[in-house]
């Protein structure tokens, strides 16, 4: 049976292989019977489940001790920094007013509660500090990570594998800054996260089930194949994507991306069992299953995150049908709280589509998404001249969000090349990657007016980082590949992932607003576009 590269974290986990194309430069074997569709439905996942969350934990206690490293510095002389200025007080004034944002004077709370309810919690334990309006985010920071270490494990089908796209997710510098801020976009990197992770366990369960049905000799009972009843990964997964709506509305991306991705597993797995009719099959058995959770499912937890808000006498747009609503016309069946929900709703959505260089000027931070992939156009979060502390009576406290180079400039290649293998060996590895950085990607381009910044890759990093491993993977190879090629991916990789390590800890001080001198300041702005 030939094995197809895509697959070269199993051959490095010893796990078996999936069938598919033979990899270039091995001769094509002798031509011989088909497997069978049980065979085809590939390899699952890897047996080494105590030491698969042995590396886990330790990769997730690395990332803990990165995250959470004084966590109250830097701040502004005791207040917020950048965009925290925004999210910490409106999260402060929901630790006052039972979860909701009490502030109707000014259309400024633009965006869903539940990130900030998220940072109340850490202020409602640790207090108004650095440590408070952070210490959420930090540890979504770390949940996030865990999950990377989970999904990689699944998409390879390596342990070590899994366990190396988490390290790069922790020497990651934007991921790392982002952890550390009390804002929202780390929040819907995590639910994201959380909900891919959770399609990949359906999938691979799915694809068990499967071939117990194969094997029983039942899968031709139909046409259109067996029914498969409540898929509660599935489930989990529409509420993480409910939950990252509550975070940020670009969360609606992923539904549709990820409802997609689920079509073609559904019609992949009937069709590789033998199914006579996979494409019927999969519109018949599991398309409304999917709509109920994936589509309705997200709505729910959605709208249900907005329970304060329903709650309260003072939100903001709470009471606005008799004032900015009519009392009739064709929704008047509506309860007055949808209602007025749905008019908070067009106005946050009136102040996003306003929000443009050309109407609120420039801002010497933006940048547009073209500029993304290889993070040409870091942050500077916080700068201050007067620190102490660096040896030299100068000294400079800066932090900065900037994705570590190592890792961020070879995006385009690693892309490409991910992209060639979806389309030309169908690798669905490459595909669920591919979608999950498009969704979070590609829907800024549809208003290059708008203003916009680096930090909302956020929820596209480890997409990113899955992405390199995956590449990674077919470097080092597999046990069909010659001594001498598994030594030459193993000196390439080994030398890559050395990089990044390395570049982490140069940047380290501008991630974390360490003292340093002027010069060295000067020295970790590498292109005239990081000034």
């Amino acid at each position: 049976m030939a094995s197809t590269t895509a697959d070269a974290g199993s051959r490095v986990a010893g796990a078996a292989p999936e069938p598919g194309l033979t990899p270039r430069g091995t001769p094509p074997p002798l031509r011989r019977a088909d497997p069978g569709p049980a065979a085809r439905l590939g390899a699952p996942p890897p047996s080494d489940r105590l030491r698969g969350w042995l590396v886990t934990a330790g990769v997730v206690l690395v990332a803990a001790l990165l995250r959470f490293y004084d966590l109250g510095e830097p701040t502004d002389r005791g207040t917020p920094v950048f965009d925290e200025k925004h999210y910490v007080p409106q999260a402060w004034d929901m630790v006052r007013n039972g979860g909701v944002e009490s502030n109707p004077g000014y259309e400024k709370i633009v965006h869903p509660p539940l990130a900030k309810q998220l940072i109340a919690l850490g202020q409602m334990v640790f207090g108004y500090d650095g440590v408070g309006w952070r210490v959420s985010a930090a540890l979504a920071g770390v949940l996030t990570v865990l999950l990377v270490v989970r999904a990689g494990r699944r998409l390879t089908r390596s342990t070590a594998l899994g366990g190396l796209a988490g390290l790069l997710l922790c020497a990651d510098g934007l991921s790392h800054v982002q952890s550390r801020m009390g804002m929202l976009d780390v929040f819907s990197a995590l639910f994201v996260v959380a909900a891919f992770a959770a399609l990949l366990a359906d999938r691979d369960d799915v694809r068990s089930r499967m071939a117990r049905v194969v094997a029983q000799g039942r899968v031709g009972d139909t046409v259109w194949g067996p029914r498969w009843g409540v898929r509660w990964w599935r489930l989990a997964a529409g509420v993480s994507l409910g939950l990252a709506g509550a975070v940020k509305w670009n969360g609606a991306y992923y539904v549709a991306a990820f409802g997609v991705l689920c079509v073609l597993w559904d019609v992949s797995v009937r069709r590789r069992a033998g199914v006579t009719r996979p494409w019927v099959g999969t519109m018949v058995r599991d398309v409304a299953p999917a709509l109920w959770a994936l589509a309705l499912v997200p709505v729910l937890t959605y709208v249900g995150s907005w329970w304060a808000w329903f709650g309260s006498e003072t939100g903001i747009d709470r009471h606005q049908v008799g004032r900015e609503i009519g009392t009739g016309g064709a929704f008047a069946w509506l309860p007055d709280a949808l209602r007025s929900l749905w008019y908070y709703h067009g106005q946050a959505l009136a102040f996003h589509e306003n929000l443009t260089t050309q109407s609120a000027g420039a801002h010497p931070w933006e940048s547009k998404p073209w500029t993304w992939p290889m993070g040409l156009r870091p942050m500077l979060y916080r700068y201050a001249d007067d620190a102490t502390g660096c040896g030299e009576t100068e000294c400079v406290s800066a932090v900065m969000l900037i994705g570590t180079p190592a890792l961020w400039w070879p995006a385009i290649p690693v892309l490409l090349w991910g992209l060639w293998r979806a389309v030309t060996r169908v690798d669905w590895r490459w595909t669920a990657v591919l979608i999950g950085y498009g969704a979070g990607f590609l829907p800024w381009f549809l208003n290059l007016d708008r203003q916009m910044y680096f930090f909302y890759m956020m929820p596209v990093v480890p997409f990113l980082v899955l992405g390199v491993v995956l590449a990674m993977g077919q470097m080092l190879g597999h046990s069909r590949m010659s001594a001498r090629r598994r030594r030459n991916g193993l000196l390439v990789v080994a030398t890559w992932v050395a990089l990044i390590g390395v570049n982490f800890v140069w940047l380290w001080p501008i991630l974390v607003g360490d003292p340093i001198t002027t010069a060295h300041w000067q020295a970790e702005l590498w292109l005239p576009s990081w000034r």
